[in-house]
């Protein structure tokens, strides 16, 4: 892999990520008039639960479903600059021009209104946006492994930059995928996210792990990697150095966790043959996905890594891949018990839907 770091005309980093070391020169020149970005988002705390919700307003302007041929995320052509300098790319990452979280943000007061219950600081961090090919008409499914190395590869460079960034205290990457999922830019891409606070998920996460492990001296997702193995029947596909299964307790209508079978925190801890053969083996993870219901399935692909300063003994890297598609054409919606009081009602079970993917293949 080759990779090459420039800056955009707003001053926002770009970085270039191709598949082979003798990849033409990274030097395109963003000739575009931009003004320089001013984010001002602030995260404040609920008081009734103890997390922490990003308030980002800026974002509001941000590009919203523009036609192909005005697509920021393709190529630069004569006459028609994008985001990408390029005439052409294998991977490229670029800072988001309306970050949810930024490094720039000015300081805040320590409440809101006054209220000592109701903390607020600065949205401190950092949102790039990971372009996986330079072709807009294509999917993460349908590019060759060797490209998802490179993709791989990128995630884990990113997670290491971002992780040395003052105040991130997590680093997720993700790809939403569909109009049904809410994507407004339908050029294959992704995001990173550096938070500035361990999210609620991974909290809860390592709060589990920590008693499991005390009771058990071993990690939990260790034990439901080997049982899940052991019994099959929620198993998709295993692959040397993978494993992926429908969770026994899913809460998606399609829900599959893609894992490692050595416990690791994060990407870069990822060696090159599990990195190899992870791009091999998601490829048919996705395959599986889109035959499900005989179509593109919208999805998100979350990828769960250890925070950049706790828990890095317990947790344990995976991609949790989750649909919202309950059948070809009905959606599953988040209604009150979900959205109201946090508690999934599921409209399947993970045995049908793991036997469905199996047999998608």
């Amino acid at each position: 892999m080759k990779r090459t770091a420039g800056k955009l005309a707003d001053g926002r980093e770009i970085i270039y990520f191709d598949d082979t070391p003798d990849a033409p020169p990274r030097s395109a020149v963003d000739t575009r008039d931009l003004p320089r970005s001013q984010p001002l988002s602030e995260v404040r705390r609920d008081p009734l639960t103890g997390e922490w919700v990003a308030m980002a307003a800026h974002r509001q302007t941000r590009t919203y479903k523009p036609p192909a041929d005005l697509c920021p995320l393709c190529p630069s052509t004569p006459g028609k600059p994008t985001e990408i300098p390029e005439s052409d790319y294998d991977v490229v990452v670029f800072e988001n021009r309306f970050p949810s979280f930024a490094e720039g943000v000015p300081d805040l007061p320590s409440t809101v209104d006054g209220m000592p219950m109701v903390a607020r600081a600065a949205g401190r961090g950092r949102c790039e946006v990971v372009c996986f090919t330079s072709d807009h008409r294509t999917s993460f499914g349908s590019l060759a492994p060797s490209r998802v190395r490179t993709v791989v590869d990128a995630w884990a460079d990113r997670t290491t930059a971002l992780s040395a960034l003052p105040g991130v205290e997590q680093v997720f990457p993700f790809e939403n995928r569909g109009e049904e999922i809410g994507v407004t830019l339908h050029h294959p891409h992704g995001q990173i996210y550096g938070y500035p606070f361990v999210t609620p998920k991974t909290e809860r996460m390592l709060a589990v792990a920590a008693q499991y492990a005390a009771e058990h001296g071993r990690p939990v997702l260790g034990d439901v990697l080997a049982a899940e193995k052991a019994v099959g029947t929620r198993v998709v596909g295993v692959s040397e150095h993978w494993t992926a299964f429908v969770p026994a307790a899913a809460r998606w209508p399609v829900e599959v966790h893609v894992v490692p079978h050595r416990q690791v925190p994060d990407l870069p801890a990822l060696t090159d043959a599990e990195r190899d053969d992870f791009a091999r083996f998601y490829l048919e993870v996705l395959h599986r996905l889109d035959g499900l219901y005989q179509r593109p399935l919208p999805y998100i692909a979350a990828w769960h890594q250890a925070p950049v300063r706790v828990g890095r003994d317990l947790a344990w890297l995976h991609l949790e891949v989750f649909s919202v598609l309950r059948a070809a054409d009905k959606l599953k919606y988040l209604a009150g018990s979900e959205s109201g009081m946090g508690v999934w009602i599921n409209d399947t079970t993970p045995e049908q839907i793991a036997e469905r993917l199996r047999a998608a293949g």
